[in-house]
């Protein structure tokens, strides 16, 4: 079904994306998508990337 797609259809579907929503709306549409995507990703399969990482051990350097 999605392989007959070509790239005069996702074109189409981009302008008239461009036209409904305005070019400022456009990159926030994509991010929230891309994180809805990520989300629902996550909950298939169960695994979660740690948002907080820990933090590099701080060096102290003695300067004499």
């Amino acid at each position: 079904m999605l392989g007959n797609i070509g790239p005069l259809e996702i074109i189409i579907v981009l302008v008239v994306a461009l036209l409904v929503f305005g070019p400022r709306r456009l990159p926030e549409l994509g991010s929230g998508l891309g994180r809805g995507m990520r989300e629902f990703k996550e909950g298939v399969t169960g695994e979660k990337k740690d948002e907080v990482e820990a933090e590099p051990a701080k060096v102290e350097s003695k300067v004499g």
